[in-house]
């Protein structure tokens, strides 16, 4: 089994370092896709770990509170990839929600565990995050807003799960005479 201290600290890292990566802000919006059947070695989708994701959910919900961050968590294909986030954060942003409550097996185990450990959590039916934390090659691009930038921290893997980190940039518009801002 994997050591859940080990994980916890290796996703509070990347969200940590990606966050800087992204210079992300208060009230920016993380995308979090995980396998916690690839974290303990299995094969994703077919040997969910609860208390793993537990866990993952706990650091990721810590992370966000501490910086003002907001958390957004991609069910499985079982839910269609919706995702599990405050309603308050949803109402704001104006998503879709859609009517069902993750379990282990149906949506994912992270997802799960963070409509148990969010205050007034909701689902909704897609995100525009502002960058993203893909734990197990989960496929969370759907979920980012256009244009995605993806980022290799130091953190490669989270148990034995790989990991891709992405964040977003506003798109260039305009031809060789454009001038552009930073932010």
């Amino acid at each position: 089994m994997c050591d859940r201290e080990m994980i916890r600290a290796q996703v509070t890292k990347a969200i940590l370092d990606l966050a800087k990566a992204a210079a992300l802000r208060e009230g920016s919006q993380i995308v979090i896709g995980c396998s916690t059947s690839e974290i303990t070695g299995g094969q994703i989708g077919k040997a969910s770990a609860p208390e793993i994701g537990e866990c993952v959910a706990e650091a990721v919900i810590s992370v966000c509170e501490q910086k003002g961050f907001i958390p957004i968590f991609q069910c499985c294909e079982h839910l269609n990839r919706s995702l599990v986030m405050p309603l308050q954060a949803a109402l704001e942003s104006r998503y879709t929600r859609v009517c069902a409550i993750p379990q282990p097996k149906a949506g994912g185990s992270v997802p799960a565990a963070a409509w148990k450990r969010l205050k007034a959590p909701c689902l909704v039916m897609a995100a525009q995050a502002d960058a993203g934390l893909d734990i197990g090659d989960t496929l969370i691009g759907m979920h980012l807003k256009p244009v995605a930038v993806p980022y290799r921290g130091e953190i490669k893997k989270i148990g034995c799960a790989n990991l891709v980190c992405a964040f977003t940039r506003l798109p260039y518009v305009g031809g060789e005479r454009a001038v552009y801002k930073e932010g």
